[in-house]
């Protein structure tokens, strides 16, 4: 029997849709942790990983067996947030600091140099009981800094990954989250409430 020309079609993507499905259900709660984060909307964020992963699957085809798949989709989900309304405000607002480092001024290897500092607030959350706190502490970042501390300390990507993911050089991203961790640590730190664990 001689199949139909759509039946056809859909049998010869079967293969590719079931890959695409094997990579990225893994990957769901990841990607709606980083958009609920990004979007500080539990709906908003359902939203953009359902917009993500439907532009991943038509885009599946381009995508190179053998490279990075989790850094790829994160790279869409991180291109369709900043296309949405609220991610274009956000996308406006650029980083003092990472001027300087794009011009190559004098303040970068001193920023680098802040990243030798052992003393990370993954030690201090750690001892953290608080929850509230890390979470208002994380809320306070903008969004250059809050991405890159998750892609790094959430979803422990490497700094190569996190390059390939946000599309910047990887020397951003070791300054991001030198200046992340220290805006983190500072925050934590200035709650009166908890400065007897940090010092524990």
């Amino acid at each position: 029997m001689t199949l139909l020309p759509w039946k056809q079609s859909v049998r010869a993507t079967a293969p590719e849709r079931s890959s695409f499905e094997e990579l990225a259900l893994p990957l769901f709660p990841s990607l709606y942790n980083i958009a609920h984060w990004l979007s500080k909307n539990p709906v908003d964020a359902e939203d953009l990983v359902q917009e993500t992963c439907l532009k991943a699957l038509r885009g599946f085809s381009s995508f190179e067996p053998g490279t990075n798949f989790k850094a790829w989709i994160f790279r869409i989900l991180r291109n369709t947030y900043l296309t949405s309304r609220t991610g274009l405000a956000a996308a406006r607002t650029v980083a003092f600091e990472d001027k300087f480092e794009e011009r190559g001024d004098p303040g970068a290897p001193l920023e680098r140099e802040a990243m030798i500092d052992r003393t990370t607030p993954e030690l201090h959350l750690l001892r953290l009981s608080d929850r509230a706190a890390l979470q208002s502490a994380m809320e306070g970042l903008p969004r250059p800094l809050l991405e890159v501390i998750l892609l790094c300390d959430v979803e422990e990507m490497k700094y190569r990954e996190i390059a390939a993911t946000l599309e910047i050089p990887i020397g951003t991203v070791m300054s991001r989250i030198a200046r992340a961790r220290a805006a983190l640590r500072s925050a934590l730190e200035a709650d009166p409430t908890k400065r007897k664990e940090f010092r524990a």
